[in-house]
């Protein structure tokens, strides 16, 4: 039994469904969130008690976080590919795996929700502006250590990190700003778009 709750234009859920795709692993996914049915039902938060998407369900019960949760698909059911033994390599996909969800979301929500989902309230021009440079400068510095490993993330392999921040990378490139001109971010992006589980959780989804 392997199910992922959420539905699939979630940035979140779509990390864990292309984590299960690179390991083979085919879940049982079901809608929930926005527009499907609702997290705050006392099933689901029995489930997550934070209302939140993803929920992945196996046969050790539900665990949420959507990192954590691809960190324990790799380690459950990878061959140390993804993310590795040792603790000094998996040190160095984890930074990474970190500050996609805390310093690079920071930097793109605001842009983001006025830009590509036109949500209500994000329409202050200064915001949107402050944030697109912000996100700019987060690209610049995932670009500088593109330049370093010449390849992926957190070194010569792809990796859990490629899978979070790749997924980042792409809404970056979809969203309508001024982008930074930042060759290795571009030349990552024509990596990863090789991989076959790329284009089903990516280019075939909202940013």
């Amino acid at each position: 039994m392997l199910k992922v709750l959420g539905r699939t234009s979630s940035i979140n859920v779509r990390k864990v469904l292309w984590t299960c795709d690179e390991l083979g692993l085919a879940p049982d996914r079901q809608d929930w969130g926005a527009g499907f049915a609702p997290t705050d039902r006392p099933e689901f938060l029995a489930l997550n008690p934070n209302g939140l998407i993803p929920v992945l369900i196996d046969d050790q019960g539900p665990l949420w976080e959507s990192n954590t949760i691809c960190r324990y698909l790799a380690h459950r059911h990878g061959d140390g590919a993804l993310l590795p033994a040792d603790p000094r390599g998996r040190a160095q996909v984890e930074q990474w795996m970190d500050w996609q969800a805390t310093e690079l979301n920071t930097a793109w929500r605001y842009a983001f929700m006025a830009l590509a989902r036109k949500a209500p309230g994000f329409d202050d021009p200064d915001q949107i502006a402050a944030g697109a440079q912000a996100w700019n400068r987060q690209m610049a510095l995932l670009a500088a250590q593109l330049d370093k490993t010449g390849a992926y993330v957190a070194g010569e392999t792809f990796s859990l990190a490629d899978v979070v921040i790749g997924l980042s990378t792409h809404r970056w490139m979809a969203t309508p700003i001024d982008h930074a001109d930042l060759p290795a971010v571009t030349a990552y992006d024509q990596r990863l778009r090789q991989r076959p589980a790329f284009a089903p959780h990516a280019l075939a989804s909202v940013p």
